[in-house]
């Protein structure tokens, strides 16, 4: 019997004949009782492609655990699809649902001592929750992504799931047949993993492997590839020398690892949801980041992944041309700091020696980059005290100086309904309020809104402004986080229709053009609207759930 495995106080000792009694019930013989017990944190959901596939990975996990001379303990937790609830009350509950997984994984870990661990997630809640979990646990462990979704296909062209929510709004308009449509619909998702896209799903799964807690090269593996279970089978002994070596996280997890993170999030193109899920997972390794952070190394850093939304191709694509790998070799000791270790011993600079750009049109050179910085930009001003956020590289250059008149509603249902119903005008900047973290409640994400006012036609001239969040599929002028949110009372409740909003995206600016008296006359006449949705543990999350710009993590002090 090891003497260092955690699970020793579970079985180890005279008066333990219980637990070994109902270990043995389960299958375990004598000779496993003395061998470590690893977790497979499996994140499987029948309803939705990310995570229909994973029983399959963690088979292979399994195998590869056994095959070192492991005993593997698989338990699931909950996954929700983005996509699948979209535009509709669900939405609420995709944020909080981060915080249940997160919670769920340390209460089945803790109960059961187990040793070490291996997560399987794919989306994009769940990968964020895992990392999470990983950080909180400090157990070895690593992260198995479930694999990215093969691109659809129609017309001859490579399709991501939002422009099949585009083409929605082309059908209104007569530009584009139900039939066509129901064409694109039969398409656009050939396969299970994640939408091959730079959405948040695939961002977060490439964060996980800049940290170092997968193996290099794996966030962008094709889910249906045969690679991908070779990984899985690879990962599952590899958590068994991380246990039998005693490597956690925190010993090769540092701040500067955090500023990898950072740096390669805005070279691909990364998702607006990395700026609450990267601070998220930082506090749990001990970290903090600030918004600052994410605008400094944006304005340092090239964009230089060619990649669906904001770029022309697939997340396919971007695994053939070197996916992760080949970026940090392009962006170097330059931007990076490639002597972070990963997990599986080796640094950056060790596990890049072989890799190279295999095709430049999706990959870009540092010296011809697609954008000369980042792709997010952290605007702030008398609208945005705390800041808010855009995507940057998804905007077309005449719309980085906007001013128009705000077009303000309480919901995007509210807001949808209008741009459909031909209320919206070039020019204008829609502001959709009460969606953030309290208010939503959950902070929904926009992309019903986006994806309506893209395929309108209006998305290189119309704006549109939130204290909700994002979809990793969003593009075009579209600035979210604004905080504080409307439902504390922050600026952007004060909006009056009518009232004048400047966008300065050179500048970083986010301001409307009142003046310090009258923005303090309306916030004294400012009410609460009535609670959108009734729900016990929507009720709960609300009152704890701190800012955007700290996460939406849930207060632990109150």
């Amino acid at each position: 019997m090891k003497s260092y495995l955690r699970s020793n106080l579970m079985i180890k000792s005279l008066d333990r004949a219980g637990i070994r009694a109902h270990l043995k019930a389960i299958g375990l013989i004598e000779e496993e009782l003395s061998r470590p017990f690893i977790g497979v944190v499996n994140s499987c959901n029948e309803m939705h492609p990310g995570h229909k596939h994973l029983q399959e990975i963690a088979k292979e996990v399994k195998n590869g655990i056994r095959l070192k001379g492991g005993v593997p303990f698989e338990f699931n937790t909950i996954s929700i699809c983005d996509g699948i609830t979209q535009g509709h009350a669900g939405m609420c509950y995709v944020l909080p649902s981060r915080e249940i997984i997160v919670d769920s994984i340390e209460v089945v870990v803790e109960a059961q001592q187990l040793d070490g661990l291996v997560f399987i997630a794919s989306c994009d809640k769940i990968v964020p929750a895992m990392l999470m979990a990983l950080g909180r646990l400090d157990l070895p462990s690593l992260v198995v992504t479930g694999g990215t979704m093969l691109p659809g296909k129609f017309v001859e062209r490579d399709l991501s799931i939002y422009e099949i929510r585009e083409a929605v709004a082309k059908v209104k308009l007569n530009k584009m047949t139900e039939q066509e449509l129901k064409e694109m619909e039969n398409a656009i998702c050939p396969s299970v993993g994640s939408c091959s896209m730079m959405g948040t799903a695939n961002t977060m799964s490439c964060i996980a492997e800049i940290l170092g807690l997968t193996l290099p090269g794996s966030s962008t593996t094709p889910a249906v590839y045969s690679r991908k279970l070779r990984e899985a089978k690879k990962s599952g002994m590899l958590v068994m020398d991380l246990v039998e070596k005693g490597i956690k996280p925190s010993n090769f997890i540092t701040e500067k690892s955090f500023t990898n993170a950072i740096t390669v999030g805005m070279a691909i193109g990364g998702s607006t949801n990395m700026l609450l899920h990267l601070p998220a997972t930082a506090l749990e390794f001990g970290f903090e980041i600030k918004p600052e952070e994410f605008e400094k190394i944006s304005k340092r850093t090239p964009h230089l992944v060619n990649v669906k939304p904001s770029g022309k191709y697939t997340l396919f694509d971007f695994d053939l041309a070197g996916g992760i790998p080949a970026v940090i070799k392009e962006l170097g000791s330059n931007y990076l700091t490639l002597d972070c270790w990963t997990v599986n011993g080796k640094t950056w600079g060790e596990n890049i020696e072989n890799y190279a750009i295999k095709n430049r049109n999706v990959i870009t050179s540092i010296n011809n980059p697609l954008h000369k910085e980042g792709s997010l930009a952290i605007l702030k001003g008398n609208l945005a005290p705390e800041g808010a956020v855009v995507k940057q590289a998804a905007v077309e250059p005449d719309m980085h100086f906007h001013t128009g008149s705000a077009r303000v509603f309480n919901s995007q249902e509210e807001a949808i309904e209008a741009m459909l119903g031909g209320k919206i005008r070039k020019g204008d900047i829609i502001v959709i309020r009460y969606e953030g973290p309290k208010g939503g409640p959950g902070m929904r994400e926009m992309l019903a809104a986006t994806s309506v006012l893209v395929g309108l036609g209006l998305g290189t001239s119309t704006a549109l402004i939130t204290d909700g969040r994002f979809s990793g599929a969003t593009r075009g002028p579209c600035i979210g986080h604004v905080s504080p949110e409307a439902a504390v009372g922050g600026p952007i409740a004060l909006l009056e229709e009518g009232d004048l909003i400047t966008i300065d995206i050179l500048n970083r600016l986010l301001e409307v053009h009142l003046s310090g008296e009258e923005m303090e006359k309306r916030k004294k006449n400012w009410k609460l609207p009535l609670k959108k949705i009734s729900s016990k543990y929507l009720h709960r999350y609300s009152k704890l759930v701190d800012s955007a710009w700290k996460g939406a993590i849930l207060k632990e002090d109150f």
